[in-house]
């Protein structure tokens, strides 16, 4: 034992070594020695083959190079506005004209044709520089290098949200890439109070994420709350937003989530608007929002397009159907095997009719249906694209029948499993469908055991949970709890848009007004006009 001790713990020094040894290298300065630089870039990279360094003469004959990622970069503009420039100078003047911080000055600030240079002066900010697809110059007797901008890769264009269907409004929907999806921001809201703060998250993967907000609109404690949590945070990589939510949220032991996340620009704008916060993450179209209260997962964008009417109807219904999906198979249970009395005689014996031979109690037949069609869901999902829906409806519509005949479930059962699950698809936001999917099993549970009683205690005890939450300081149930009549306009019911000329004071802390009041259409103005 003690043989395999010692070996663990030498290992344990060497890579302990190696790692310490990997870092200096990186956080050392540029030596002025070109072979050496250019071997210190090899080493760091494991000699990879894609990365590319050409070796040149400058002007006086002085030795240069370039380095940049293959793939990531445009060699157009490595060869049109890098190399052409400074062989071009190189040819008709010497450094001998010029002191070599000259030369240094006037390559990055007049001979470069790129959009942009910047400095680099250690070896980890020349890596970083190479991986976000800059190419960079260094020099014999240089102990600066050059970073220009020459990034280009293949990424997605801008289409329609897939995971977010669109029936009134813009179609756009977020990218993989952060820029792209920053300018699809900027294009809605073209005000100089849009602020953007950047952050580099990840020790390995240095995963852009930026933090956008309406200053003098936002909460600067919420603001600052969320930049001291981002700056929390030490991972090796970031590879989607997800990694992110989990990091920032109020509370992680919950089926509740208290940060929601979004494939559509449109909402991010109206929430940022609001006063709310967006932190957007490289490599992921999904956007997250917060602060973020529970009745705001039951809103959908399209709810602001269309009539305050239709979309307040739309709104009870969306909560209707949470209810239902979270509640409907336990309440079946708990009134078919302890509350018989509440059922009408008439359905009462059509009840015991179909269930006349079926082997097992109610609550196994529910729980069997529901697994069964969670799997059929999961499987649809997936699958290729073009079958998965056809296998999951072609499954459940095959399963479902068999097991009748085979006498496994009653008929009622799957009814009541099958409206369950479509009413779990009318809710908008995925994460907060899902958290009705997990309740509906807790709550089965208690159903079987103790019936009505179970549901009600499991219902009490689930209110207390959700009052006790916060997502960045904000009460879960506002603004239900605390009470608070100024932004129940926009919550279970949406008045018009006239009516709306607060922003919700929880979010937005100073600047609250959004229009100007007493903006109803007036039919008078149109008679004064004849």
């Amino acid at each position: 034992m003690s043989k395999f001790l010692k070996i663990f713990v030498r290992k344990l020094k060497e890579k302990l070594q190696h790692d310490a040894q990997a870092n200096t290298q990186q956080a050392e300065a540029l030596s002025g020695n070109l072979g050496q630089d250019i071997n210190n870039i090899i080493a760091l990279t494991g000699n990879s083959s894609d990365i590319t360094n050409r070796i040149f003469q400058g002007a006086n004959g002085l030795p240069m190079a370039i380095v940049y990622v293959n793939g990531l970069t445009d060699t157009v503009v490595i060869n049109d506005n890098i190399m052409k420039p400074i062989m071009s100078d190189a040819e008709v003047n010497t450094a001998g004209q010029r002191k070599s911080s000259d030369y240094f000055t006037d390559i990055k600030d007049k001979i470069l044709t790129v959009s942009a240079t910047s400095t680099v002066s250690k070896m980890d900010e020349l890596i970083s520089a190479l991986f976000n697809g800059d190419t960079v110059i260094i020099a014999e007797g240089w102990e600066q290098g050059i970073s220009a901008s020459s990034a280009k890769w293949m990424q997605r264009g801008v289409e329609e949200p897939s995971s977010q269907s669109v029936i009134r409004g813009p179609k756009d929907g977020f990218t993989e890439d952060i820029s792209t999806n920053v300018a699809l921001l900027r294009r809605r809201i073209k005000s100089p109070n849009l602020w953007k703060i950047d952050r580099k998250i990840g020790l390995v993967t240095q995963t852009d994420v930026s933090v956008m907000y309406l200053k003098g609109t936002a909460n600067d404690l919420v603001v600052n709350e969320v930049l001291q949590r981002l700056d929390r945070i030490e991972i090796d990589g970031i590879l989607e937003s997800g990694y992110l939510e989990e990091f920032i949220q109020d509370q992680t032991f919950t089926p509740f989530p208290t940060i929601i996340n979004t494939e559509r620009p449109d909402s991010v704008a109206g929430s940022i608007l609001d006063g709310q916060v967006a932190v957007l993450v490289d490599g992921t179209p999904f956007v997250l929002v917060l602060p973020i209260t529970f009745f705001k997962f039951f809103v959908a964008s399209e709810d602001y397009y269309q009539r305050f009417d239709i979309s307040t109807f739309l709104r009870i219904l969306r909560f209707f159907a949470f209810t239902v999906s979270m509640l409907l198979p336990s309440l079946y249970i708990a009134i078919t095997t302890f509350h018989q009395e509440m059922i009408p005689t008439t359905l009462l014996v059509s009840l015991a009719a179909q269930r006349e031979g079926i082997p097992f109690p109610a609550f196994f037949e529910a729980l069997m249906m529901e697994i069964t069609f969670e799997i059929l869901r999961e499987a649809g999902v997936r699958m290729p694209r073009a079958i998965g829906s056809a296998i999951s409806i072609v499954g459940a519509l095959v399963l479902g029948q068999a097991a009748v005949e085979a006498g496994l479930v009653s008929a009622a059962m799957v009814i009541v499993v099958a409206f369950t699950a479509i009413s779990n698809f009318v809710v908008p936001a995925f994460n907060i469908s899902i958290a009705a999917r997990l309740l509906r099993f807790i709550l089965m549970v208690l159903a079987a055991a103790l019936g009505l009683f179970g549901i009600m205690s499991g219902l009490f005890f689930l209110l207390i949970h959700m009052l006790s939450l916060r997502s960045f300081g904000i009460p879960y149930l506002t603004p239900l709890a605390p009470f608070v009549p100024n932004n129940l306009k926009d919550t279970v019911v949406r008045v018009p848009w006239w009516m709306m000329v607060t922003r919700p004071r929880l979010f937005a802390k100073n600047n609250y007004v959004r229009q100007n009041v007493n903006r109803r259409p007036n039919p008078s103005d149109k008679d004064k006009m004849k």
